[in-house]
């Protein structure tokens, strides 16, 4: 769908064009991804011009293939040992007092690369006093690499369930609804802040997304992120509905009530808007 089809109410935020493009320069002259490139997110001209981003480890070719997501799927190459330092120097260098670091599903390591988080997190604690938070993905469920993530003490630690429960067979075929919910319950076991996000207009009813909040609030999710699912091409699922910016106030009215310690929901929310803020 083209920009001009699009409702009136989903506009990026105006930015500043200068510090946007020396925020783009950086990462590209020290080889650094971020997802939000990656996966063409809405705010990245706002985030940069900002001097935030969120870094993305593991590559930037995915072994999996959601219908939803942008980020490119493939058979990558091994980690780039020298990511963690690139990443670590670019923080210093951005002054950044939070800092967030996903990655890619990487289905052909044996830990998921839950070893480059490690590094990654040992690095940038080496330079900076940022506070940390971690996106990570379901790592297949392996217990031992979560619980090296875990081990890590992350100020949050996020795993987006993205999808209403009906839709993750069809939009998301390597994933599993209940593994991300248990995934979010045992870091909480080890008193973590976790946070989890989830997508609006591929389909779900306003039943089932109750029903997903409230599992996630089941699994002791703290914060929670709502946005509205941009079509990244015509290969990737259709928007099914806009949600209209009254009725992301209203579910985030909702999801206080509930119990949530705080939520971003808008149209352009993404999991890593407005983080640490």
């Amino acid at each position: 769908m083209s920009s001009n089809e699009l409702p009136e109410w989903i506009k990026p935020r105006k930015y500043d064009k200068q510090q946007y493009l020396a925020l783009l320069n950086l990462l590209r002259q020290n080889s650094i991804h971020t997802v939000c490139i990656e996966a063409d997110c809405p705010n990245r001209y706002e985030c940069f011009a900002r001097g935030t981003a969120t870094f993305l480890i593991l590559g930037n070719i995915c072994t999996r293939d959601c219908k939803y997501c942008g980020v490119q799927s493939g058979h990558p190459k091994p980690p780039d040992p020298d990511t963690p330092g690139r990443i670590a120097r670019a923080v210093r260098q951005l002054g950044l007092r939070y800092v967030v670091i996903t990655c890619v599903s990487r289905d052909d390591l044996e830990d998921g690369g839950a070893s480059v988080f490690v590094d990654t997190v040992n690095a940038i604690r080496e330079l900076c006093p940022s506070k940390v938070e971690l996106l990570i993905s379901d790592l297949n469920g392996n217990k031992q690499a979560i619980k090296k993530i875990i081990q890590l003490h992350p100020d949050v630690l996020n795993h987006n369930i993205e999808v209403a429960s009906p839709l993750f067979a069809g939009l998301r075929p390597q994933g599993d609804y209940k593994l991300s919910l248990s995934i979010l319950k045992y870091a909480k076991q080890y008193g973590l802040i976790t946070k989890s996000g989830l997508m609006l207009g591929l389909g779900e009813t306003d039943a089932e997304i109750l029903g997903t909040l409230r599992e996630l609030r089941a699994a002791n999710v703290d914060i929670l992120t709502i946005g509205q699912y941009l079509q990244p091409s015509k290969a990737h699922a259709l928007v099914k509905k806009y949600y209209t910016p009254n009725e992301f106030s209203m579910l985030r009215q909702k999801a206080y009530g509930l119990g949530f310690q705080k939520v971003e929901a808008g149209p352009l929310v993404r999991s890593s808007y407005n983080a640490g803020v």
